[in-house]
């Protein structure tokens, strides 16, 4: 039997995890002897290197490194050329560093890693969410679940301390922002809304810091610096480094060079908050929405948990606590939760495999927790729905989105919507899945669609639309003819934004074939 490990695949560092002999979720240390690996890949020809070595030289060898790609999961056209001309996409380089982190739990364990939880952000949709399933896939892991982050750093917290209440899970992490509002106790994690932004987050802090600082330079008669790819990512460096200073003191100094320039220019930390502050406008907001979306007001959570390492920053605990009217917790490494949560939902696993195969769990650890055997109630992120020509309408171009199972729906879900056909001995049904809650097609994204044969009725003849939301966020849909109730077909979302299986196994097979450094 194989370990089964919960990750933390982060856009800025990742982790591994597991729960120990004595019940306790811990840390695996990397081969570095680090807690946290950067989610850093560099190319030494065709040789990839992963962590704190590739982040290192990303400033001097800007083109053969690759990160942040967390941000480009589910996108279909985002490439990443070696210069010997190889091409990887999101999902493989996402796999070398599952791979990494794999290779690195069975260096400190001993045995084989074969079963993998990892942990998207809430607000990933169905793109991402395939594509962390098939890298994870690629990297030659079966993938038993993927887990939203900001349920995994409940559930660490709740096993950890008994927490018991509403919580508000704040997840602020290196590219993506959650905010999760669930209600904890008797080992319930129930959760009652969750939104977020998947292009926020420390990066994009790291990004506004390097435009003040470019600019300052430039007025000191410097030239810029984002002209340059090495220039650019010595800038990137220098930056993220300042905004760690300004966690901890008041000011710093930032040397910057170019062209015969050196300046050194002294960096405050309300200056830094001061054009970031729109950054965390955003989150203030999304927080808000969320905490009404759950039909609640701030003095009804009890407590807020932080996630994420951007959380470390001054400003964002000084907004919560203003916001919330209370200070959030800080009992647990906000870079580590994600990933013990994920070790805890790893073990559950791994339990229930116990009792379906001998009826037993007699040889795994018990959680240290009074919460033994903790049970998550999650909810969709996106809303899922279907294309439809407007009733009050003969146009076949005038459309609308029907939403069929709406965002923040507790999973799994199932919801149906009775369609009509629109035209006379019609012979063929098209059904367009889409992810959204607008009802304007605009506003909405189309993430699969089938067409189904049908018998030749009048114009009127009524199709019911069954969505099943599955406890990983996957999708089927069933079509039932409702005159002769019978089954017209059934099929799942093959999101074509995704890999195909031929694709995976392909890039699996070139990742066996790949040593890592």
């Amino acid at each position: 039997m194989g370990h089964t490990i919960g990750i933390d695949l982060g856009t800025t560092f990742s982790a591994a995890a597991m729960v120990n002999q004595f019940g306790k979720p811990e840390i695996i240390m990397n081969r570095d002897g680090e807690n946290i690996t950067p989610s850093v890949v560099m190319f030494q020809g065709e040789i990839p290197i992963v962590g704190t070595m590739a982040k290192r030289s990303a400033a001097t060898s800007p083109l053969d490194v690759v990160q942040f790609v967390k941000r480009s999961m589910g996108d279909p056209a985002w490439r990443f050329e070696t210069s010997g001309g190889t091409s990887y996409r999101p999902e493989e380089i996402s796999a070398i560093i599952i791979k990494r982190l794999a290779e690195d739990v069975e260096l400190a364990l001993g045995g084989s890693v074969t079963d993998a939880v990892i942990t998207v952000p809430a607000y990933f949709d169905d793109a991402p969410r395939r594509a962390t399933i098939d890298a994870g896939r690629i990297a030659g892991l079966n993938v038993r679940r993927v887990l939203n982050e900001p349920t995994a750093a409940a559930l660490a917290y709740g096993v950890d301390t008994a927490v018991d209440g509403t919580v508000l899970v704040y997840d602020l992490g290196g590219g993506t922002f959650d905010v999760t509002v669930m209600r904890v106790g008797g080992g319930e994690f129930e959760v009652l809304a969750t939104h977020g932004d998947r292009n926020l987050g420390g990066f994009d802090f790291d990004n506004l810091l390097m435009q003040l600082l470019n600019e300052r330079f430039v007025a000191e008669g410097g030239s810029s610096l984002l002209d340059d790819d090495m220039a650019e990512a010595d800038l990137r460096d220098k930056a993220e480094i300042a905004k760690r200073s300004l966690t901890s003191v008041e000011q710093t100094r930032v040397v910057l060079a170019a062209s015969g320039v050196s300046k050194v220019l002294t960096l405050t930390r309300a200056e830094f908050e001061d054009v970031t502050s729109s950054l965390l406008s955003r989150t203030r907001d999304i927080a808000s929405m969320v905490v009404e979306d759950a039909g609640l007001a701030w003095p009804s959570v009890d407590r807020v948990l932080l996630a994420g390492g951007s959380t470390r920053m001054p400003t964002v605990r000084s907004m919560i606590t203003a916001l919330a009217g209370r200070d959030p917790e800080r009992s647990i490494n906000p870079d580590e939760v994600v990933a013990l949560g994920a070790a805890i939902q790893a073990h559950l696993v791994e339990l229930d495999d116990a009792e379906a195969g001998s009826g037993s769990s007699d040889n795994l650890p018990v959680l240290a927790s009074s919460v033994t055997r903790p049970r998550i109630r999650d909810v969709t992120s996106q809303g899922l729905g279907a294309l439809a020509i407007k009733r009050s309408s003969d146009d076949p171009e005038d459309m609308e989105n029907v939403v069929i199972i709406p965002a923040n729906s507790k999973i799994p879900a199932t919801s149906a919507q009775t369609f009509e056909t629109v035209q006379e001995q019609q012979t063929r049904l098209k059904v367009e899945v889409t992810q959204g809650d607008d009802t304007d097609p605009a506003y909405v994204r189309t993430i699969g669609e089938q067409v189904l044969d049908i018998p030749s009725y009048r114009r009127g003849a009524p199709f019911e639309v069954v969505y099943a939301y599955d406890i990983d966020q996957t999708v089927s849909i069933a079509v039932n003819d409702l005159t002769s109730g019978q089954p017209v077909g059934t099929f799942e979302v093959h999101n074509v934004a995704n890999m195909s299986e031929s694709e995976v196994e392909a890039a699996t097979d070139r990742m066996r074939a790949l040593d890592l450094a």
